[in-house]
C-alpha cells in the first residue's frame, strides 16, 4: 500500500533499537526521510543509520541526531537541525523512554518519581512543544506517542510509569483538540510485551534467576505474569511498526485523539 508520504520528514526518537528502529525501516521504504535520535551518539544510533539506509526508496535521507530528552536545550537543538536539514519534520514518532524506578510504592522516593516523569512524561511535552510550530509551518502533521498497556492495566511495581503511560495519552488527546484544524493529528499506541531490548534483558535476568532458557523464561513470564495475552506469546515490532506507519500516513487523516493498542490481547477490560 502506498502510504502517501513519500518525501515527507519523520523524526524517530528512541530510534536506534526496537519498535523506533523497525518504524524507521518502514518509513524509509515509503520514501520518506528519517532523522532517528536516541540520548547518545554511539555506534548503536550510528548502526541503526547504516540499517535504515539500507531500506530507502527514491531520494529518502537518513541522518543519526544525538539528543537526551530530558534536557530542553538538547530537544531545542535537534529540531533546529532538523529545520536547517529538512525545511522541518512532518512526523514524530516519539518513542523514546524508560521503564524508570520500580518496586514498592512506600519506598519510591520523590526522586525516583521526579527522574521517571521528566523522561517519560516531560520528554513527551519537550518534543511536542519543539516540533509542533514545525508542523505548523508544513500545514501537515502527525505525532504518535508510545503509550503502554501499563495506561490501563497497571502492574503494581511499576507505579510512576504507569502512571506517565496514563498521562501520555491524556497529553495526546488534549493536543488532538488544539490542532488538528490545523491538519496536525496526534494519536498513541500502546504495545504490550514485545521483543525490544528491554523486554530482552527482563527475560535473560529471569532465565538466569530460574536456571533456564531464554525462551523458557518467556513462557513462564507469559503464564505467570501476562496471563491476559490472548495469543501467549511476545509481540514482534514489525507487528507494532506496521500500524505506526498506517498512522503516520495520509490514509489515517481521520484518526485523531485515540489509543490503540497492539497488545496481543494483553488488556483484560473491552473497554481499555
Amino acid at each position: 500500500m502506498d502510504l502517501n508520504i513519500k518525501g515527507k520528514t519523520a523524526l524517530i526518537t528512541g530510534g536506534d533499537s526496537g519498535i523506533g528502529l523497525e518504524s524507521a525501516k518502514f518509513l524509509a521504504r515509503e520514501g520518506v526521510n528519517i532523522v532517528l535520535s536516541d540520548r547518545e551518539g554511539n555506534k548503536d544510533l550510528e548502526n541503526a543509520v547504516k540499517q535504515v539506509e539500507k531500506e530507502c526508496t527514491g531520494n529518502a535521507k537518513v541522518m543519526g541526531i544525538p539528543a537526551d530528552i530530558s534536557k530542553n536545550d538538547e530537544v531545542l537543538a535537534l529540531a533546529s537541525k532538523i529545520d536547517t536539514e529538512f525545511g522541518g519534520a512532518h512526523i514524530i514518532f516519539h518513542s523514546a523512554g524508560a521503564r524508570g524506578a520500580a518496586g514498592d510504592f512506600l519506598e519510591l522516593t520523590d526522586d525516583d518519581w521526579s527522574k521517571t516523569i521528566d523522561v517519560d512524561l516531560m520528554g513527551a511535552v519537550r518534543i511536542a512543544r519543539a516540533f509542533i510550530p514545525q508542523m505548523q509551518k508544513l500545514k501537515w502533521g502527525r505525532m504518535l506517542m508510545v503509550a503502554s498497556e501499563n495506561a490501563f492495566q497497571p502492574y503494581v511495581e511499576e507505579s510512576p510509569y504507569n502512571a506517565c503511560k496514563a498521562a501520555i495519552i491524556n497529553l495526546s488527546k488534549c493536543l488532538s483538540r488544539g490542532y488538528s484544524k490545523e491538519n496536525i493529528l496526534f494519536n498513541t499506541i500502546s504495545p504490550a510485551f514485545i521483543e525490544t531490548p528491554m523486554t530482552d534483558a527482563m527475560m535473560e535476568e529471569l532465565a538466569e534467576k530460574r536456571d533456564c532458557t531464554v525462551e523458557e523464561a518467556v513462557q513462564w513470564f507469559v503464564k505467570n505474569n501476562r496471563p491476559h495475552i490472548a495469543m501467549q506469546r511476545r509481540g514482534k515490532t514489525e507487528e507494532v511498526a506496521s500500524v505506526i506507519a498506517f498512522l503516520c500516513s495520509e490514509h489515517a487523516s481521520y484518526v485523531n485523539g485515540t489509543n490503540i493498542r497492539v497488545d496481543g490481547g494483553a488488556v483484560e477490560s473491552a473497554f481499555g
